[in-house]
């Protein structure tokens, strides 16, 4: 196998190799996230749901990204690291690697899961699950749930990209694919059917999660390329330290990523009360519901983004690793190429067709306030979807490189700076609006200081190449 990993990432076609492990990692992505956003579809067409299921719904999505950064942290930087290894024919390294993992995950979700269920209500009032008591009483029942689920959703997470890393990104895909496949079907049997209303919607996500989680089990007791021995178990301090450090970015892009939500949500929870509309008791959900919808989508688009880069990083790591740096930038003028087309296509989509995407959220049964502000938010929110795009294919491929501190520091300076940022300072300007802004605002200052980086990183690769 390792010979394989040698031609394939060392010779094959960058398109060749590009293709077959980005499109396998959108799939899992995307169908990562249609776990909460199937939950949201179905919640919101729920008659006895709809916008304060919605806007629970939104208050509860953060905190399942912040599980989603612990294990994406793991599993990411074990893959840079596999990679790597296998690039400078290390495969003990790497076994130590995939093992430290797995340990970390599971002592992590456990503990996650229990933080969560002790402090519920604190952690939903935080991320502005009281802007009605309504609200705050759907996102309980589905936090319960969801928390009970964290540490299959956290494994199944981390082991996927290991998994690609061992050369079986279809396996990863199709893990990632029977989850929420059950997902989908239990959705409206148990909200539709049994009647269970944000319980359902839990409950069906967290039994796609252990079909994940069961399946990725399996596949490391079957590893190609690593191989695990009991002795790779053991926490090893130097092992995890090297492992982090190169899956810090993933873990930073989605943690401060919470932080912006919070932010988000409290400021629409703060100048909504102040609006003449939406200060009104039965419309106090909706800017709440809306905004939640309006990531959803974003987070679709981002997860074939990240999906694309994410693919990349198994042959960056074993390209750097060989010092094929010729490679690796033609690798990146594709990668940057083929996001920047992605975003060009959601920004069409947002500007042209809003109604319609908000139409598949249950419009139908909102009143015309929750249309307006929908029509509105996807078109001002969004309206930067290409720098976005770019901004993050740039994170993750510098952390690929092993370029950990700029990648963390590009990653910081959107999500905290000037996502936090804005969120905060514009709002006191603009009102509600200001919300709104803070995301475009917060993606072209990033864009330009991302240039620069991706300029220096081009040159650095230039100053040894080594061909094929």
């Amino acid at each position: 196998m390792e010979q394989q990993n040698q031609f394939y990432f060392g010779k094959e076609k960058i398109g060749i190799l590009m293709f077959k492990y980005a499109v396998p990692c959108i799939i899992s992505l995307l169908v990562g996230a249609l776990y909460n956003i199937v939950d949201q579809i179905f919640i919101a067409n729920a008659d006895y749901l709809g916008s304060y299921g919605n806007a629970a719904n939104t208050v509860v999505f953060p905190l399942t990204v912040i599980a989603l950064a612990i294990a994406v942290m793991i599993g990411d930087g074990c893959c840079a690291f596999v990679s790597i290894s296998l690039g400078k024919k290390e495969p003990e390294e790497a076994g130590a690697s995939v093992g430290n993992s797995i340990a970390l995950t599971i002592i992590s979700g456990i503990a996650l899961a229990i933080v969560y269920l002790l402090f519920s209500d604190i952690i939903i009032t935080i991320f502005g699950g009281r802007v009605n008591n309504e609200t705050f009483l759907n996102s309980k029942e589905y936090f319960f749930w969801i928390a009970l689920g964290i540490p299959f959703y956290m494994f199944g997470q981390a082991m996927n990209p290991i998994i690609r890393a061992d050369g079986s990104p279809a396996f990863a895909m199709v893990s990632t694919l029977c989850g929420a496949f059950t997902n989908i079907v239990l959705d409206p049997i148990f909200i539709f059917g049994f009647k269970w209303g944000m319980m359902g919607a839990a409950v069906a996500t967290v039994i796609g999660q252990i079909v994940t989680a069961t399946l990725a089990l399996w596949y490391l007791c079957h590893t190609k390329s690593v191989k695990i021995s009991k002795g790779n178990f053991k926490l090893c301090p130097n092992i995890i330290t090297r492992t982090l450090t190169l899956g810090i970015c993933s873990f930073l892009s989605q943690i401060s990523l919470v932080a912006a939500m919070a932010a988000i949500n409290n400021m629409i929870r703060r100048y909504g009360a102040m609006d003449i509309i939406f200060s009104q008791e039965q419309y106090a959900q909706i800017p709440m519901a809306v905004v939640g919808i309006v990531m959803k989508f974003f987070q679709i688009v981002i997860s074939i983004v990240v999906g694309m880069a994410a693919g990349c990083i198994p042959i960056v790591g074993f390209n750097i690793g060989a010092g094929l740096n010729e490679r690796v930038k033609k690798l990146f003028s594709y990668l940057l190429t083929a996001e920047a087309s992605v975003g060009a296509v959601a920004l069409i989509i947002v500007e042209l067709f809003p109604k319609q995407l908000i139409a598949i959220f249950g419009a139908a049964n909102e009143s015309i306030y929750y249309t307006e502000f929908a029509v509105k938010a996807f078109r001002i929110y969004l309206c930067m979807m290409i720098f976005a795009c770019i901004n993050k294919a740039a994170f993750i491929f510098l952390q690929a490189m092993g370029k950990a501190a700029a990648s963390t520091m590009l990653s910081m300076v959107r999500e905290i700076v000037f996502g936090v940022g804005f969120a905060l300072i514009l709002p006191i300007f603009f009102g509600l609006d200001g919300v709104l802004y803070s995301m475009p605002v917060s993606d072209l200052l990033t864009a330009f200081i991302s240039a620069a980086v991706i300029i220096s990183a081009y040159r650095q690769l230039s100053l040894r190449v080594r061909t094929v």
